[in-house]
């Protein structure tokens, strides 16, 4: 996935996407990309021992067979300089945890992430229940679209999936602003099916792309 930094003109186009799509709807759409969910340190070190304690027992095993042998608290010091030097590491260069951390614990720190997004951003708060909140974590390779109450019970879920599948495809192309472009547009024509514009409707929500 892009590890581009998105520029000025990048938020312009991602701003004028929404508000063009929120032209024929009622609805409310947010963006919000992440360059990671979660700093993962704890979760890298501890997989990062495992890793270690592991190697440690097959090198132990390696010694013995070739009739050698390390005195105990000799290999208790190795393996605790070994150790710290992972979490040295770990703490020194943070791009490097993501890689120690299950795809599955990714993935649910990620979500989890869209989830505090769509409430801090008040998009759960719209007057009919139409907020769609279109997230991206880049670390995790993660996209998500998050629908209220009042569209969920119109919309089915595959069409959101069709959607992250098309931004996880454009993300991974390096280019994320198209993607959220063609997110928005396609989530734009989705709520006008729904919920079209009426003479009273109001703007109840940014229309801009947010990075955190």
């Amino acid at each position: 996935m892009t590890t581009r930094t998105l520029t000025q003109a990048d938020h312009e186009r991602v701003t004028e996407a929404i508000r063009d799509a929120e032209q024929s709807t009622g609805g409310e759409i947010y963006c919000v990309v992440a360059r990671s969910s979660d700093g993962y340190f704890f979760q890298a070190a501890f997989t990062a021992t495992l890793a270690s304690l592991a190697v440690s027992i097959a090198f132990a095993y390696v010694l013995e067979a070739l009739w050698l042998t390390v005195r105990l608290p000799h290999f208790l010091i190795v393996q605790a300089v070994a150790a710290i030097s992972l979490f040295i590491l770990l703490w020194l260069a943070p791009r490097l945890r993501i890689h120690f951390v299950p795809r599955r614990q990714r993935y649910k720190a990620a979500h989890a992430n869209a989830m505090k997004q769509f409430l801090a951003r008040n998009v759960h708060r719209t007057a009919a229940r139409t907020g769609v909140l279109i997230f991206v974590s880049i670390a995790e390779r993660y996209a998500e679209v998050v629908a209220d109450s009042g569209i969920d019970a119109k919309v089915g879920q595959h069409v959101w999936d069709g959607v992250v599948r098309d931004l996880t495809r454009h993300a991974g192309d390096d280019r994320l602003a198209d993607g959220f472009v063609n997110a928005i547009g396609t989530v734009g024509a989705v709520l006008a099916e729904h919920f079209p514009v009426e003479e009273s409707d109001v703007n109840e929500l940014d229309d801009h792309l947010v990075e955190i």
